[in-house]
């Protein structure tokens, strides 16, 4: 069906209907960019989710992630933002290939309809114009009939009339010959008009119109062919992503299924493992007997000292250990024969009656060969009060030796940094001697002693944890010999001194707070004055030579001092293998510097000077 034919005389109906089918079209353009802005919201938000709840870098909770039920999650994340990019590509699509194109077809439809609308109207004012000129000729033809009816009527009057004179019948004959003239000529006109203006109105109505229409049709039917095709393409924009998201969603599914329970159970036990055996059994103490009592593995006053009890606060264990730590070097092993009466101040024998714990607290207060318990009990209270020890030794040992791993390899990997960019500054400076218009060498010689300065400082550190990784590691001890810490008793052996026996107690507890109650520990910071008195008792050691510093050194850490370049001071220790020297500047200050830092000059003569290899 054709518009030209059926609608010829429904101009104002087309133009109103085609500025619909526009209004139709712009209205789908914005459905389709709403639509993508609602995508490109929701993969921001995606995304923004995802970013929430990634672990944040060199922090505890990226430590976290070690677990396949986290690694999951975190497969999780990953997933999802791969599906918020997958809405980003429909937004980006649907703007493509649908928004872009029919907005630009919009454009040219109103460009087409207006030319179309134009020709009609034109064409329209055209007949209007002949119409006119019909019109106008019709009325004139009419009035001059008229007039030359008037005319004649008047000359036959004037002809029948026997008064009139002949001149006037002449006049009046002639007025009448000329309005039917007139009459003539517009009759001529008129009919010519007639059919000029007939000629054009079928001209009209049969080929203007119906031209124009059909372009008005053609135009109206493309419009709706190129929405079809925009919701086709609609939907083929989602349905080329699907593939896709599922993948996502399989992704999800794999690392869901990848959990693995007994892996994180496994995992947990690495993390937390202390490196200890649990406690043996307490044995009954018989208070009934002549204060005959055997040494239980958790008591506080066993007999491993050197005859003097040690001190047992508050009466409540509950099976827990001694806070007295040492975090330097394990307990020398018992003697091989020993004998109660071949050591010092041996313990009593078990038939001797025990003195009252009041005594024992006196005695073991001023005993002098306890100082280092009181020393390492001071370090665990400042454990307690949140400084942490440079070698971690308030961890357990499995935990303690992880630790040190960690930072052995932290620091053989800025090692490893310092040295590459030591070697580039060399090849620079290589660079420079060959070429010395591209730059000064000798500019590159203080950046190249400040790196060669920070690798020895940094092999320096790295030593130290080196030696504290391999104390721990050779500290971890078997099942029996840890059974033989806790209870206390070698078998067939005398006790160890003291101090052994302090040690023992620091290793089985090394963080120094795995073993007191609240009020025990109340108790012992109020004995932490009286401790540091035996502290300021102790003689400084005798120097045993002299140093001179090579280089400027600051000493930040505890236990090192500050020295300048150039300063000479007293050496009171000398390097045992760990790359540190102990030095004196007066009676107040010292502490341990780097050996490379410094010239040594031994006295030979001196007591205690010794030479490490």
């Amino acid at each position: 069906m054709s518009w030209g034919t059926e609608l010829w005389d429904q101009f104002d109906n087309l133009e109103k209907h085609t500025q619909w089918g526009i209004d139709v079209l712009e209205k789908y353009i914005k459905f389709v960019k709403e639509r993508t802005e609602i995508e490109l919201s929701y993969a921001k938000q995606l995304r923004n989710l995802s970013k929430k709840y990634q672990p944040k870098k060199n922090s505890k909770e990226e430590e976290e992630y070690k677990y396949t039920s986290c690694k999951a999650f975190l497969s999780t994340l990953n997933e999802m933002n791969d599906y918020a990019g997958q809405h980003e590509v429909i937004s980006e699509n649907m703007t493509s290939q649908i928004t872009v194109d029919l907005a630009r077809f919009v454009q040219e439809l109103k460009q087409e309809r207006k030319s179309n609308f134009h020709d009609g109207r034109k064409a329209q004012q055209h007949m209007e114009t002949c119409w006119k000129q019909l019109e106008s000729s019709k009325r004139r033809f009419e009035r001059d009939c008229k007039e030359a009816d008037r005319a004649q009527q008047y000359f036959e009057k004037m002809d029948a009339d026997i008064n009139v004179t002949k001149a006037d019948v002449e006049k009046a004959r002639q007025q009448a010959q000329i309005r039917h003239q007139m009459a003539e000529d517009s009759k001529a006109d008129y009919s010519s008009s007639l059919q000029k203006f007939n000629q054009e109105q079928h001209e009209y109505y049969h080929t203007h119109i119906p031209s124009i229409f059909q372009k008005i049709q053609e135009m109206e039917e493309r419009r709706i062919v190129r929405i079809g095709e925009s919701m086709k393409t609609y939907a083929e924009v989602d349905r080329q992503v699907i593939p896709i998201i599922g993948k996502c969603l399989d992704g999800i599914v794999k690392a869901a299924e990848a959990i693995n329970q007994k892996s994180d159970s496994q995992l947990v036990i690495e993390a937390y493992k202390s490196g200890f055996e649990p406690p043996g059994d307490i044995e009954f103490e018989d208070y009934t007997q002549p204060m005959k009592r055997t040494v239980s593995d958790n008591s506080l006053s066993n007999s491993r000292g050197d005859g003097k009890p040690e001190l047992k606060f508050g009466g409540k264990s509950k099976g827990k250990l001694w806070p007295f730590i040492k975090k330097n070097k394990p307990p020398p092993p018992p003697p091989a024969s020993a004998s109660p009466s071949a050591v010092p101040n041996g313990p009593q024998s078990p038939k001797q009656q025990k003195e009252p714990l009041s005594h024992r607290f006196n005695e073991f207060m001023i005993s002098k060969p306890k100082i280092h318990c009181f020393r390492s009990l001071k370090r665990g209270l400042s454990l307690k009060l949140g400084a942490t020890p440079e070698d971690f030794s308030n961890l357990p040992p499995e935990q303690r030796r992880k630790k040190l791993q960690q930072k052995v390899d932290e620091l053989n990997k800025e090692i490893q940094k310092e040295m590459d960019q030591r070697d580039a500054i060399t090849k620079m400076k290589d660079v420079y001697l060959k070429n010395p218009q591209m730059g000064d060498p000798a500019s590159l010689d203080h950046k190249l002693t400040e790196v060669s300065q920070n690798i020895e400082k940094l092999r320096l550190e790295a030593q130290k944890f080196e030696a504290w990784l391999a104390e721990v590691e050779g500290r971890l001890p078997t099942r029996g010999e840890q059974a033989r810490r806790q209870s206390g008793m070698y078998d067939g052996q005398g006790a160890p001194t003291t101090a052994n026996s302090c040690a023992q107690d620091r290793e089985s507890s090394p963080d120094g707070s795995y073993t007191e109650e609240r009020s025990q520990e109340n108790e012992v910071k109020v004995l932490a004055t009286d401790f540091d008195d035996e502290f300021d008792d102790e003689e400084p050691l005798p120097a045993i030579g002299t140093c001179k510093a090579l280089y400027t050194f600051e000493g930040q850490n505890e236990g090192t001092i500050s020295v300048i370049e150039g300063e000479i001071l007293y050496v009171i220790e000398e390097d045992k293998g760990d790359g540190w020297t102990r030095i004196r500047r007066n009676e107040d200050e010292e502490g341990y510097v780097p050996t490379s830092y410094v010239e040594v000059y031994l006295d030979k003569n001196a007591k205690g000077a010794k030479t490490y290899i």
